[in-house]
């Protein structure tokens, strides 16, 4: 997806001492799409969860323009996408056509550079889902781009609850996404009661809700928030009245700063200044492709400011 960092994003640091549960901002997905998103991650509290630096939530929606991202770039990173509801066509600068369906995985590692674009595919159904972003440490940020699908994921049946992995490993169910950091990432439905999360105390957490109100550890968590907790904990206790349905994303603290600027994340400003030139001049060590939509998303502006890593 392609997005604007706002300054109090950019600014944001690690403040959460302890638990917490953040809200929302609800922002536009892109200008020509009438689909909001709700971001919890980066927060003006809370910058990353281990190595997971960008967390948007959309839908439950069925706007009947859909969701048309066109062509843009990433630098730096790796993308999840992950549906609850819908289907969206994955086109990329490295060739790739891939229709991408609920409970399936496209993972895009950007490394030194790629471009992309989605698109919704059936414009008045229902789409719900995720766009997460992985920063990928110093050394390995540069590495070839890489985009990798995986219809088939670890999945576990428990109590009425089901748990499927898409990003690292959650006790015996591993992902086979080749990821830089570890990290876990983790759906979890089923029906109404208590979930009892077995948690690595080397990792910090977040829990996103995307179904009705969890109470967790005794917290309340309600639609679109994310419930986090730093290094230290065992355990989480997820309590609902309503169906369960949320997110489990997790990893060790990441131990560097990032400079994160639109849908580049680099360590400097000439880096930035840098990405945005070779995309906005069309170099094409970041190429153009062909799809249908036909779009050219061009860098913003600069801030007038020099961007720092934080």
């Amino acid at each position: 997806m392609s997005i604007r960092i706002e300054k109090d994003e950019i600014d944001s640091q690690n403040e959460c001492v302890g638990f917490e549960v953040l809200k929302p901002r609800v922002v536009k997905l892109t200008t020509r799409t009438e689909v909001d998103v709700r971001r919890t991650l980066p927060h003006k509290q809370l910058r990353m969860i281990g190595a997971w630096c960008f967390v948007d939530h959309y839908g439950p929606t069925t706007q009947v323009t859909g969701m048309t991202i066109g062509a843009h770039p990433h630098v730096g990173l790796q993308t999840v996408t992950w549906l609850f509801d819908g289907r969206i066509m994955h086109n990329d600068s490295l060739g790739t056509h891939q229709e991408i369906n609920p409970a399936q995985l496209n993972l895009m590692t950007a490394g030194r550079g790629i471009a992309h674009s989605e698109q919704s595919l059936e414009a008045e159904s229902t789409m719900h889902g995720v766009q997460l972003w992985i920063a990928l440490p110093d050394e390995t940020r540069k590495t070839t781009p890489l985009f990798e699908h995986f219809s088939q994921l670890p999945t576990s049946s428990k109590d009425g609850i089901t748990t499927k992995v898409f990003v690292g490993q959650y006790q015996d169910l591993k992902s086979p996404a080749k990821i830089f950091s570890d990290l876990v990432g983790a759906e979890f439905k089923g029906k109404a009661g208590k979930v009892n999360l077995d948690l690595n105390s080397d990792f910090e957490y977040g829990v996103l809700n995307v179904g009705p109100e969890l109470e967790i550890n005794g917290h309340k968590v309600g639609f679109g928030e994310l419930a986090y907790t730093p290094v230290g904990q065992n355990t989480f206790e997820v309590n609902s009245q309503g169906d369960i349905h949320f997110l489990l994303l997790g990893g060790k603290p990441f131990g560097e700063k990032i400079l994160m600027w639109w849908n580049f994340i680099g360590r400097t400003h000439e880096e930035i200044v840098a990405a945005r030139e070779l995309w906005n001049f069309h170099n094409q060590s970041i190429p153009d492709f062909a799809d249908e939509i036909k779009q050219r998303i061009p860098a913003p502006e600069l801030p007038n400011l020099r961007l720092t890593a934080r």
